[in-house]
């Protein structure tokens, strides 16, 4: 087992960010983690952590708002202590082609995406310097390294993931702070299970090496091991989870 670490997921209230939840629950992390609206899917993120033994706080909160980032951390922090494990996974989509993007799309999907990863950074890195440790994993996507039509702004706020964390590595990696990211590609949440089976096999599948979508379990794990004490010596990395379907 790991040291333990208070630890914050963003978008924790299902899929990648519940299993993330559960998954430093059971390695003996007190964890808190944020939902935006989705209070049934937070419930059950809660029961699903404890029942893994774990400590488990739910805040309400938008990444997109500093007053809300601000009010989740002081509320972390009068509960567990200070953060020294930030997983950034809130995200949300607004797809349609460029040329018929609105401002609102394209703003909307950076603001939560992009900068809300550094609102929680910001906000963090404070106490982890003071303690000369910290955890930071950034959870991108496939799309912003290959691309993907109907979500440029998408993309582009995955793609600046990448260069963010690698800056962010660079400015505090004399503090013993750790800063990767992971870039999963199709993964079979809610949402990709709602694709249809035809579009799915015919199109979604066939461009993924190993012929199957990912679980989330594969991608917590994935970053359990970032949020680990033994990954002490890997910053700036990208890792990839995406079954062969884009090797860098």
């Amino acid at each position: 087992m790991t040291d333990q670490h208070v630890a914050f997921v963003t978008g924790g209230s299902r899929g990648i960010g519940r299993a993330t939840v559960v998954a430093l629950a059971s390695a003996g992390h007190p964890v808190a983690f944020c939902y935006s609206s989705d209070e049934a899917g937070a419930r059950a993120t809660q029961e699903a952590a404890e029942q893994a033994g774990g400590k488990v706080l739910a805040v309400c909160a938008d990444v997109a708002d500093v007053a809300s980032v601000d009010g989740a951390f002081g509320e972390i922090e009068s509960s567990f202590g200070p953060v020294t494990v930030l997983v950034n996974n809130a995200g949300i989509a607004r797809d349609g082609l460029v040329a018929r993007m609105n401002d609102e799309q394209w703003q909307t999907v950076i603001d939560t995406n992009l900068g809300g990863a550094f609102r929680t950074i910001r906000r963090a890195t404070k106490a982890m310097m003071k303690a000369r440790y910290g955890r930071i994993v950034n959870v991108s996507s496939a799309s912003g390294q290959m691309g993907q039509a109907g979500q440029a702004n998408y993309s582009a706020a995955k793609a600046g993931l990448l260069g963010f964390s690698k800056a962010v590595a660079l400015e505090s990696a004399a503090r013993g702070i750790t800063v990767n990211v992971i870039a999963p590609g199709y993964i079979g949440t809610e949402m990709v299970q709602a694709v249809p089976k035809e579009v799915l096999e015919s199109k979604i599948l066939p461009q993924i090496p190993l012929g199957r979508l990912g679980n989330v379990e594969e991608i917590a794990r994935c970053v359990s091991f970032l949020a680990a004490d033994d990954a002490g010596f890997i910053t700036g990395a990208c890792l990839d989870a995406n079954g062969g379907q884009y090797m860098a």
